[in-house]
Formats: C-alpha cells, sequence, structure tokens
C-alpha cells in the first residue's frame, strides 16, 4: 500500500476503533460489576467489538484448525506476539470462557485502559508481588472453569528470529493446575499492523491457528523445561511453515 493512503487508512481505522470503543465503555463498565459471568460479557463485547471494527476496515478473521478443538474443555492458550494486532484475534476467536493476561502498562492509555482492566488478568513483572498475585489470579480463573491466554514471550519479538525466548509462568501454571496447553499461531498480525508505528495498519486476512493440545497429565516441575522447548519447537515450526514474516524490518 503507498505510504499516505496508509496514513490515511490508518487514521481512519484509529477513529473508527475509538468510536466503537465508546460505544463498548458503558457496558463493559456495567458488566463489569457483575463478577464471573460479568467478565465473560465483557469479552462477547469486545467480540462484537473487534467483529465490527474488522469488517469497516477490511480485516478478515480467520480461524485455521490443524486438530479439532475441544470447547467444552479448558486450556492454557498460548501465542506469539509480535504486534498490537495481536490483541483482537484473541477475542475474535475465543470460543470458551477465557481470561488473557496483560502488561500492566497498558492501564495507562486514556478510556482503553478502562476497558484494558476491565478484561484482563494484570501483570508487572517488575514487581515480585504483583507477579505473584497475578499467577493466583490466573489459577483462580482455573478453579473457576475459565481458560487463560498467555504470551510466553512476554511481549514484542524483534529479535528477527520467529520467537524470543519464552518466560516459564505458562508452563508452571499448566503443571501445577494439570491444564493442557493449546497453542495458536498469530501468522498475520505483523502485515496487518508493524510494531514500529500505529499508522502502519493494512487491510487483509488476520489467520489464527490452531495446533495440536499439549498434554501435561502426570507432568511435574522437573518436566517444565522440557515442556517449555516442546512447546516453543512447535510453535516455531508453525510459524516457519506459514511463512511469517520474521524481519524487524518488514512492514
Amino acid at each position: 500500500m503507498h505510504r499516505l493512503l496508509r496514513v490515511i487508512y490508518s487514521v481512519y481505522a484509529l477513529i473508527l476503533f475509538i468510536v466503537i470503543m465508546l460505544i463498548a465503555l458503558p457496558f463493559v463498565l456495567i458488566a463489569s460489576a457483575f463478577g464471573i459471568k460479568g467478565g465473560n460479557f465483557i469479552y462477547s463485547i469486545c467480540k462484537v467489538w473487534a467483529r465490527t471494527w474488522y469488517a469497516l476496515v477490511g480485516i478478515q478473521h480467520q480461524d485455521i484448525f490443524e486438530s479439532p478443538h475441544d470447547t467444552s474443555k479448558q486450556y492454557i492458550f498460548v501465542a506469539n506476539h509480535i504486534s498490537y494486532m495481536d490483541i483482537p484475534p484473541i477475542v475474535c476467536t475465543a470460543r470458551q470462557p477465557i481470561r488473557v493476561l496483560g502488561k500492566y502498562e497498558m492501564v495507562k492509555i486514556p478510556v482503553f485502559g478502562w476497558i484494558y482492566r476491565a478484561a484482563v488478568i494484570l501483570v508487572d513483572r517488575r514487581d515480585a508481588e504483583r507477579r505473584a498475585k497475578s499467577v493466583r489470579a490466573l489459577k483462580a480463573a482455573i478453579k473457576q472453569g475459565i481458560s487463560i491466554f498467555i504470551f510466553p514471550e512476554g511481549t514484542f519479538n524483534e529479535t528477527g528470529k520467529p520467537l524470543k525466548e519464552f518466560f516459564d509462568g505458562a508452563f508452571r501454571i499448566a503443571i501445577e493446575t494439570q491444564t493442557p496447553i493449546k497453542p495458536l499461531l498469530f501468522v498475520d498480525t505483523i502485515k496487518r499492523l508493524h510494531y514500529k508505528g500505529l499508522l502502519e495498519l493494512t487491510p487483509g486476512k488476520n489467520r489464527v491457528v490452531y495446533l495440536e493440545e499439549i498434554k501435561v497429565d502426570g507432568l511435574t516441575m522437573k518436566d517444565m523445561p522440557m515442556l517449555k522447548q516442546q512447546v516453543y519447537e512447535v510453535m516455531e515450526e508453525g510459524l516457519r511453515r506459514y511463512n511469517t514474516p520474521l524481519s524487524p524490518k518488514g512492514g
């Protein structure tokens, strides 16, 4: 897309995003007062918000199932993280109650931060006490029958490789709660919006690939490095297979 057209399109899309967000905001704030059911409804609101925005800006969500997905089961969903456009696919693809682990810094964004705080389990990795609190909240969600979603890389991958090194959190929780891991691949998000700027948005497909679940039955903490490496290798191979752009200079 020509640079000027891309800027115009990005501004148009950003304005629409804000308008839909303002419409969704009162419903989110009301739902946040109703506990677990309210939390689930917030994700439904966000799904309508995301899909409406997609339709108006020419982005097509597509789910690809490389193996059957059982919506009656709980999972720890993990995915690669390389763009702000990694957020809409989470709510677009969710097929069961879910809670996302999100960075604390995002609550500082005006208005959006209010919705973000209501929807996600916040983590501040700079503070040990807050990290521990977020882990307890994730485990509590699992006990309540809710799946959780974690970006194991922690932040954007700007390495030029398919994945950054993973943090332990998702795999520790999987073993401690005996919850299977479901790896997802966001294979188009960096093409839709490069992390170098909010005026880099382009229309097109935004696929989510469901890989085969990885069971953790009987695993103990001594197996965590093996589990983490297994998930890493499966996701890395998948990203290469879908020819996901890897270069930090891409657009």
